[in-house]
Parts: C-alpha cells; sequence; structure tokens
C-alpha cells in the first residue's frame, strides 16, 4: 500500500491493450494503491497486467488503464476520480482502496464515506463498479478488524456494486503468509498475483 508512486495520477494504459485500442471499445479502469500499482515488483507481474491479459486471451473488447498509485488512500482515490472519468470515459471501474487508511488509523467512517462517494460517482459516469475489499491483522483489535471489514460489505450494498470480500484471500491468510511476501511483509511477490487476479475474476466477469 505504501511506497512511492510509479504511475500518472491519470491512469496509464497498459501496454498490450494500448496496442490493441483500435479494436476495443470500452474501458476497464482500476483505481487502487500499490497492491495494484505493481509495487516492488517488475512491470507487467503485477494482478492488473495479467488480467489484460486474460481479457485478450478470452477476447473481451476492453482497454485496461491503471490509476493505481502506491500509498494512495480512499481521499486521494476520491480527489483524483472526476479527472479520470472524464479522460477514460470508462465502462468499468475497479475500486482497490482502503488499505493504507487503515495503516494510517484513519477513521472508518471517512474511509466508508469516501468508497461511497467513488462508487456513487462510478455509478453516476455509466459505469459499472467492483469493489474489492480488504482486512486487516489480528494485531489491529477483533472489533476494528471486524469494522473494518464490514464498511467494504455496506458500501458495496448501498451501491449495488459487486465485491470481491479480500483481495489478498489465500495469500495473507495462508499457513506459511511469509513465503508469498516481500521483505516488507505488506507487499505480495510476483508469485502471488496469479491469485490476486483469481479472486477477483469470477466478480469481474460477470460485468464485462
Amino acid at each position: 500500500m505504501s511506497g512511492p508512486v510509479p504511475r500518472s495520477v491519470l491512469g496509464t494504459s497498459l501496454g498490450a491493450a494500448g496496442a490493441s485500442a483500435a479494436t476495443t471499445d470500452k474501458t476497464l479502469l482500476v483505481l487502487g494503491d500499490s497492491l495494484s500499482a505493481e509495487y516492488g515488483l517488475v512491470r507487467g507481474s503485477g494482478w492488473v497486467a495479467l488480467l489484460d491479459r486474460r481479457l485478450q486471451a478470452e477476447k473481451k473488447p476492453y482497454k485496461v488503464v491503471n490509476a493505481s498509485i502506491s500509498g494512495d488512500t480512499t481521499s486521494g482515490g476520491r480527489s483524483r476520480l472526476g479527472a479520470l472519468l472524464t479522460l477514460h470515459k470508462p465502462s468499468v471501474v475497479v475500486i482497490e482502496l482502503g488499505g493504507n487508511d487503515a495503516l494510517r488509523g484513519l477513521p472508518l467512517r471517512m474511509s466508508e464515506d469516501n468508497l461511497n462517494a467513488i462508487a456513487q460517482a462510478a455509478t453516476q459516469s455509466g459505469a459499472k463498479v467492483l469493489l474489492v475489499g480488504m482486512q486487516v491483522p489480528p494485531n489491529y483489535g477483533g472489533d476494528y478488524a471486524r469494522r473494518f471489514t464490514a464498511l467494504f460489505e455496506q458500501v458495496a450494498k448501498a451501491n449495488k456494486a459487486a465485491l470481491v470480500p479480500f483481495l489478498l484471500k489465500g495469500i495473507a491468510d495462508d499457513p506459511n503468509p511469509t513465503r508469498w511476501f516481500q521483505a516488507d511483509r505488506i507487499h505480495p511477490l510476483a508469485s502471488a498475483h496469479p491469485t490476486l487476479l483469481n479472486n477477483v475474476w469470477p466478480r469481474l466477469k460477470t460485468l464485462l
């Protein structure tokens, strides 16, 4: 979630998808943090890049725009979204934000309000919305962890959005999770990103 900023705030069309833009008529926008921005990874090995290749393999007429920024919060995503919607006019918006809010101890109500505003703006623009949920480690306390997990469910329900309950399912809850993470124990290794994509894909596919 935290780390240097690797991408423009206006998003990056992935190479292969950008090359085939002339044959596509829809845009899939990913608004996320470092988990989607390939922090610490070789470019092209993160789950968003893998998604782009899967869409091409399945001949789905979508161009993927990755507007993810390492360290971004729900507030940052909310402030950036208007320009992104105007520029890219996406048909689908994937929201992968919230982890940095928890790491910084930001109020849960603020995170929920921001996610609601993002989902509402995307929906009003005509896009379908997929919200990607996150969970926090047990050391945050049971009550906080439950309320943090629940806010994604609440936002998805309120906005009739599709929901991926936990992006890191099968990774963070692995019996030996350290084998899937970089040295900071926050950011997954490239070997974990196919699992991240597989967690997202079933719900995303229904929106395409």
